[in-house]
């Protein structure tokens, strides 16, 4: 088969890894179309993945407009060139337009409901749509398809990820004290117009409550010159190492949110809006603790009642979790060898 794989955000780079080096083993050919947005080039780079790059991440709705104009017709330029089989991507926007334009099957595999405008010009367009089973959000009669599972196993599920002590200290994780990671976000991307994010009062109400632990803070924004002293000083495509030694981790990513929880480390996502992964690994793992708003109390509050329970019952509950799960490198290649199958027999 030949398959394209577009990647727009780390977290694609991330979950398309181990997918990508299973198709390559299995003798397909894979090209690789990139987005230059935060450190996705810098991780496609560090994993030896060759790829092109179709664009700069915009913001604001006009911004985010002009570069799905631009984005799309060197997409379509790319997919004459190469005549994949088949394109993938999570979200999916470029490669279900494209995929109309040249007649190429796509495949969408997304999470985030409230990418409500995102996935109203997506949709539609695509020719299968892969979602976890605890995906709140629309899907169009006859295209999608839900799972166990989630994006983050991808990559961090046995075996594809053991964790390593030596990088985690090396990343700044201390032997002596608790670890917490924090994660702030740009809020920039498509699924977060409209949104807002923390503010300074907030972090400093957080950072006194934990001032007896380890903390660490990893952002997608440049953080003001006082908060210098926790910044992550890691390489990017290290976190995970950290985060896996971590006591807890409290941030504005549901992603890393979910990755902990997958890692059997226990979390505080706090946003004004959730997700049904995170909304999943609260009710049925407790795993995850949800704060609906930017309130420093309700936040200081979850914090409190996540570090009253024992370390090992997180560790515990996680296990039971991903015995239920997917195999998700394996699923993705399933079911692109399952739309590639019917589209031939068209």
């Amino acid at each position: 088969m030949r398959v394209l794989v577009d990647v727009n955000h780390p977290a694609h780079a991330h979950f398309f890894k181990n997918i990508i080096t299973s198709l390559r083993e299995r003798g397909d050919d894979v090209v690789v179309t990139s987005r230059d947005k935060d450190c996705t080039l810098e991780l496609l780079d560090s994993f030896g993945e060759k790829h092109l790059m179709l664009s700069k991440a915009q913001t604001g709705l006009f911004g985010l407009l002009k570069e799905l104009i631009f984005r799309d017709w060197r997409l379509y330029k790319v997919v004459r060139r190469y005549r994949p089989d088949v394109m993938i991507a999570i979200g999916g926007t470029f490669i279900t337009h494209t995929g109309v334009l040249s007649g190429t099957p796509s495949i969408v595999f997304y999470d985030t409901e409230n990418a409500s405008l995102q996935n109203r010009i997506t949709y539609p367009f695509a020719t299968k749509i892969y979602v976890p089973r605890c995906y709140q959000g629309w899907l169009p009669k006859g295209k999608g398809d839900r799972y166990p599972g989630y994006h983050e196993l991808s990559y961090l599920q046995r075996p594809y990820f053991e964790p390593n002590l030596d990088i985690a200290l090396a990343c700044g994780l201390k032997r002596d004290v608790p670890n917490v990671l924090i994660r702030m976000v740009s809020w920039q991307a498509n699924h977060d117009i409209g949104e807002k994010g923390w503010n300074t009062d907030l972090l400093d109400a957080l950072l006194e409550e934990l001032k007896d632990n380890n903390v660490i803070i990893t952002s997608e924004a440049p953080l003001p010159s006082r908060y210098e002293k926790y910044r992550y000083r890691g390489h990017f495509q290290d976190i995970h190492h950290l985060l896996a030694f971590c006591r807890l981790y409290v941030g504005e990513s549901a992603t890393m949110a979910s990755e902990a929880a997958v890692l059997g480390v226990p979390s505080v996502y706090c946003a004004e809006t959730g997700r049904g992964y995170t909304d999943e690994q609260e009710t049925r793992y407790k795993l995850v603790n949800n704060v609906r708003s930017l309130n420093k109390n309700e936040l200081l509050s979850a914090v409190r009642d996540v570090l009253g329970v024992p370390e090992k019952e997180f560790r515990a509950r996680a296990e039971e979790m991903l015995s239920g799960m997917v195999d998700m490198p394996k699923f993705v290649i399933s079911k692109i060898e399952e739309v590639v199958s019917s589209n031939s027999k068209k």
